[in-house]
């Protein structure tokens, strides 16, 4: 990638955007963060339910289980965004994002490791600039990192069932020029080639 071109942001095109991460923002969850990727705002938070889904139980699979929701809040966004709730069922996209989420920190962790129980992870955008996915489920790893920790630290845990760290970025071509962390306007500019 060239980082001759300045965009609008005034970003080089291989330069991320600002990166903040404000951690145990939500005091009930056992690990959380608020992510601050540009002016993209994610809350990642993960809670830990001593039992794990009935299909495990039924059958007979051993470790516990990780799955994870995914929502823009209505006021996410510069038009006010619907909630799933309203409309009976989760839109494509929002169900795409969860699936991956929980798919990227299912390849993060040592399921067995974590015992009979199930790692909700939620993430919910608070404003979106681009990046909504990426900043989800870098926030994500940075909030079950911190759930570890706890569990660990109260010895609910033996052992340490993190196996690798998982952060995203998004990467796009915008007028022939691949730029690295797209913001809004560069992401709906974006061209596949």
């Amino acid at each position: 990638m060239s980082d001759s071109s300045i965009r609008t942001d005034g970003r080089s095109a291989n330069q991320l955007r600002p990166l903040r991460f404000q951690n145990h923002i939500a005091p009930y969850a056992t690990g959380s963060t608020l992510i601050e990727w540009g002016n993209t705002r994610v809350i990642c938070g993960v809670t830990i339910e001593e039992t794990v889904p009935r299909w495990m139980k039924e059958q007979g699979v051993k470790g516990g289980w990780l799955t994870a929701e995914y929502s823009m809040l209505p006021y996410s966004t510069l038009q006010r965004k619907q909630r799933d709730s309203a409309k009976g069922k989760i839109d494509g996209r929002s169900q795409e994002i969860q699936r991956l989420i929980g798919r990227s920190m299912r390849a993060a962790i040592n399921l067995e490791k974590i015992g009979q129980r199930t790692v909700w992870v939620d993430c919910d955008v608070l404003q979106a600039d681009g990046g909504t996915r990426t900043a989800a489920i870098t926030g994500a790893f940075v909030a079950l990192s911190l759930a570890v920790k706890k569990l660990l630290d109260d010895k609910k845990l033996a052992e340490n069932p993190m196996l690798n760290p998982v952060a995203a970025v998004s990467v796009g071509i915008v007028g022939n020029q691949p730029l690295l962390d797209l913001c809004y306007t560069e992401d709906v500019a974006a061209t596949v080639t």
